[in-house]
C-alpha cells in the first residue's frame, strides 16, 4: 500500500527531478514558440519596410536601385535579397501594393447597390490618375507576362476580388455558372491590359480609354441584367 505524501513532507528525490525536468522542457518550448513568432512578426515587418520604401520611391517617380531601397528603408542590401531574391520582384510586390491600395481606398466611398454604377466606378478606381501611374502598370504588365510561380497568388486575384465585390448585388439572382462567366468577361475589358492596348494600339488618351472600359463593362452587366428578365 502506497503512503500518500503529507503537506510538509518533500517527495521523493527522483519525482522532483522528473517534475522540474517536464517543467523545464515546457519552458523551453513555450521560449522557442515565443522566439519564432518574434522572428517572424519581425521579418513581415522588414519586408513591410522594403515594400513601403520602394512604394514610396516609386510614387516619386524614382526607378529605385537596390541601394536606394535599402537605404530608404534603412536596411542592408543583403537584408533586402533575403526577402527579395531580384529587384524585379521587389518591384512586382511595390507596384501591385501602391496600384492596389490606391483602389482599395477608392471603393471604400462607393455604397450603390447597382451592379452597374458598382463596376462603372470600380473601372475609373482602378484608372483614377492613370496618367501619372501608366508607367507602373506598364512595368506591372510586364513583370507579370510570365506564369506564376506555383506557390504564388494567381495573378490578378485583386482584380477578381474587385470585380466580384462590384457584382456582389446579381450574386443570388443567377447560377453560380453564369455569375463566374460574367466576372471571367469583364476581367477582359478591366485592368491595366485593357487601358494599356487602348492607349497604345487606339492611340487614345488615357482617361478616355478609362471611360471605354467603364462603358465595356456596364454593357456586359446590361447584359446580364436582360438574360435575368428574360429568364
Amino acid at each position: 500500500m502506497l503512503t500518500p505524501v503529507s503537506e510538509g513532507v518533500s517527495a521523493p528525490k527522483h519525482l522532483m527531478t522528473e517534475h522540474h525536468a517536464q517543467l523545464s522542457e515546457t519552458t523551453q518550448v513555450e521560449e522557442t514558440a515565443q522566439l519564432t513568432s518574434g522572428r517572424v512578426a519581425q521579418r513581415r515587418r522588414t519586408r513591410k519596410a522594403i515594400v513601403d520604401a520602394s512604394m514610396t520611391l516609386l510614387n516619386r517617380g524614382i526607378e529605385p536601385s537596390v541601394n536606394d531601397i535599402a537605404a530608404a528603408a534603412e536596411v542592408s542590401r543583403r537584408t533586402v535579397y533575403l526577402h527579395f531574391p531580384t529587384l524585379d520582384q521587389l518591384m512586382l510586390d511595390a507596384t501591385i501594393g501602391l496600384l492596389s491600395a490606391n483602389t482599395d481606398g477608392a471603393l471604400t466611398n462607393i455604397h450603390s447597390a447597382d451592379p452597374r454604377v458598382r463596376i462603372a466606378e470600380l473601372v475609373r478606381a482602378m484608372g483614377a490618375e492613370i496618367t501619372d501611374l501608366l508607367p507602373m502598370g506598364r512595368r506591372l504588365v510586364k513583370l507579370t507576362v510570365a506564369p506564376p510561380a506555383e506557390d504564388a497568388p494567381r495573378r490578378g486575384h485583386r482584380r477578381v476580388r474587385w470585380i466580384e465585390w462590384a457584382l456582389e448585388p446579381l450574386r443570388d439572382r443567377m447560377p453560380q455558372r453564369q455569375f463566374d462567366d460574367l466576372v471571367s468577361s469583364i476581367a477582359l475589358v478591366v485592368g491595366w491590359e485593357a487601358f494599356i492596348v487602348l492607349i497604345d494600339v487606339r492611340g487614345l488618351e488615357p482617361d478616355a480609354a478609362v471611360e471605354v472600359c467603364a462603358r465595356a463593362a456596364t454593357t456586359l452587366v446590361d447584359a446580364a441584367l436582360r438574360s435575368l428578365e428574360n429568364s
